[in-house]
């Protein structure tokens, strides 16, 4: 309440009315080590009611985080590690960004996979070196929120242990009782996904609170929901109602509220010593813990040295040396059919798996297109928790929201894949993930007009632009099947971000190296492919993915005869390019040669970044259309004779002869 009431915003009322069930899970079964937050073999715990943060900030404190009072009084201020919203990395203890209701439920979902598949992975008998539980605090929002239905189903039909949810039932949200939007079952619903529910049971009764949590632990093989019914405003004068979700109190109302519960009204923010004792013994319980398992890994390290070397290295998140070698000879040989770059991306793919046994994920149902299946390396299924392939079922938005909570937990490396046009389904947890800077890899395939027939549904037009509004995502989307190699290498390479990789469904041909720069250009995001002779060109062709070829077509026809000095540039990778030094951007698109035409498939809006004001792009102004690919390539105008014809009319334009 003080937390709220100083910074005049905030949400008090169910970090009041859940305070009581968040201490029993903290103060007895939380295994969490406050000197040591990334700790490898702690519990995790997931406020997926991001909004209820000051009571996570709370816990952090009084347990003993380096989360100082002084941070507490600076909640949601600037400069503060305590922002309105938990952020991951910015707070000690805070496993998740949460606060769009349903990502923290997804993400632990996530986790769990993470931990099951460790556990099968690395333990032996005798040494359970992996071995934690993922908790998480949702409530009636998370509950409405459709992604929250969609990870729950998985998990469900997973039989993901050791995945235990305590819901903070209060029957309350911003528009009054949530009788008005919100009457299901959720007992019976959870219990169709293959849930054990437990409850519900009061959230104030500690020991009905503590009972719960214990047949929860003991539970063998279903997630577990706790359904804990609470007040939210517990004792304020406001409780029970709309008001106490998200509207600060008045000094007046703290002040009864802190009478109801025979506290001190001052000083604010006041902890009695023997209460912060009581939660300080979480710092040699945290100590203990952490002690006796570096004594297990130990005893593991000397039992398997191999295995524990590796499994040190993916809790780092370190590459194996010589994971990338024999990648460069896959595509490129004089006699190589075209090839679609999703093709290339399943070859490489499967490559990496060979060298990359973190390499964990799959599609929304789409394995066969996307190509995004890993061959011999088995399912992650019911029936057992070992192998590398991930079914999330039609399921976009959970399977982003889960492959971020997989990422969170450390240990894999999770990737996900779809079409391009469903990336609108699973933007908010690509979001997150830039937001967070973590590392998964977003598969998408099927990236333009260019899939034909299925129509302007499947035809993605604006996704490709808006992925690269978002900041921290690097959006690749390669040419032919050798650009594809250096697209997952730089994306397997980048620890600090999520990458997408954008591939086509048609096949295209594979570009003659003897003729063209290597393939290697495409790291730093766009390269000189070809050009007609040296010196600064006269016209300078940019295209990305299979109009790359388009370009290449067109600067050879506007070279012939020699009557134009042509540059044609392959830019896979707008954010790559842009972090590259700008002596190095320069030479590749020299400020002084105005006349440029962009390529693509996507809309045009944006490309001025590189074409200038005063060049000209080609690409969609609007949706596509039902037909053959090769024939909406020329309906709508991509095509090497459209892009020729746009150069020329910039040279002549310009006083070209």
């Amino acid at each position: 309440m003080d937390m709220v009431e100083r910074a005049k915003s905030g949400h008090p009322g169910t970090p009041m009315g859940a305070a009581d069930f968040a201490y029993v899970l903290w103060d007895r079964f939380l295994k969490h080590n406050p000197r040591d937050p990334n700790w490898a073999d702690r519990d995790r715990f997931v406020l997926s009611v991001g909004h209820a943060s000051a009571m996570l900030y709370s816990l952090l404190y009084l347990t003993g985080y380096d989360l100082p009072m002084a941070q507490l009084k600076r909640f949601r201020q600037w400069g503060s590690i305590t922002p309105g919203h938990p952020e991951y990395g910015r707070t000690p203890g805070v496993s998740a960004t949460t606060g769009p209701l349903g990502q923290g439920f997804a993400n632990g979902v996530g986790m769990a996979i993470a931990e099951n598949w460790m556990a099968e992975h690395y333990n032996r008998p005798g040494h359970e070196i992996i071995d934690h539980f993922t908790y998480a605090i949702v409530s009636d929002g998370d509950m409405q929120e459709g992604v929250t239905s969609e990870a729950a189903s998985l998990a469900g039909t997973l039989r993901l242990r050791k995945l235990i949810y305590m819901y903070d039932a209060n029957d309350v949200q911003i528009e009054g009782s949530t009788n008005v939007a919100f009457r299901e079952n959720v007992a019976r619903r959870f219990d169709a996904y293959g849930w054990r529910v437990i409850g519900p049971v009061r959230g104030d009764d500690l020991g009905a609170v503590d009972g719960a949590l214990r047949l929860a632990r003991a539970e063998p093989e279903k997630p577990c929901l706790i359904i804990c019914h609470t007040i939210i405003g517990h004792y304020s004068p406001l409780q029970g109602t709309a008001k106490a979700h998200s509207d600060p109190m008045s000094k007046e109302d703290v002040a009864k509220a802190k009478e109801a519960q025979g506290w001190p009204l001052k000083p604010s923010f006041y902890v009695p010593p023997r209460s912060l004792r009581h939660f300080r013994e979480a710092l040699e319980r945290g100590r203990k813990s952490e002690e006796e398992w570096k004594e297990e890994f130990r005893a593991y390290s000397k039992a398997y040295p191999d295995l524990a070397g590796k499994l040190r290295a993916h809790l780092e998140g370190e590459l194996p040396r010589g994971w990338d070698e024999g990648l460069d000879v896959l595509f490129g040989s004089q006699s190589q059919e075209p090839m679609a770059t999703r093709d290339a991306s399943g070859v490489v793919l499967n490559a990496l798996a060979n060298k990359l046994h973190t390499l964990t994920g799959g599609s929304a149902d789409l394995s066969p297109s996307t190509k995004s299946y890993l061959v011999g390396y088995g399912n992650f299924g019911w029936q057992e928790h070992y192998g590398n392939n991930i079914h999330f079922g039609v399921r976009e938005h959970a399977m982003g929201s889960i492959a971020n909570g997989m990422s969170l937990h450390g240990g894999v490396l999770p990737y996900t894949a779809t079409f391009l046009a469903f990336s609108d389904y699973m933007r908010p947890p690509m979001r997150l993930a830039a937001m967070m800077q973590i590392r998964v890899i977003f598969i998408f395939t099927h990236d333009s007009i260019g899939l034909g027939q299925d129509g302007p549904t499947h035809q993605p037009i604006e996704q490709l632009m808006s992925l690269r509004a978002m900041p921290n995502m690097t959006v690749i989307r390669p040419a032919d099947a050798t650009e594809t190699v250096e697209a997952w290498r730089s994306a397997v390479l980048d620890a600090q971000g999520p990458t997408s990789l954008v591939f086509s469904r048609q096949k295209l041909p594979v570009i003659d190296r003897r003729s063209c720069a290597p393939a290697a250009g495409a790291r730093k995001g766009a390269y000189v492919l070809w050009e007609s002779g040296e010196g600064n060109p006269e016209v300078i062709l940019i295209g990305t993915g299979s109009e790359v070829h388009t370009a290449l077509a067109a600067g050879k026809g506007l070279a012939k005869g020699r009557r134009w000095k042509v540059r044609v540039v392959s830019m896979p990778s707008w954010e790559l390019f842009d972090a590259q030094p700008r002596s190095y951007r320069e030479k590749v698109l020299p400020p002084s040669v105005e006349a440029r035409v962009s390529v693509e498939a996507g809309t045009v809006v944006g490309w001025e970044r590189y074409v200038g004001l005063g060049g000209r792009s080609v690409g969609m102004k609007g949706f596509g259309a039902s037909a053959p690919g090769e024939v909406l390539f020329e309906k709508f105008g991509i095509t090497s004779a459209h892009v020729e014809r746009e150069a020329r009319e910039l040279l002549e334009g310009r006083g070209g002869a």
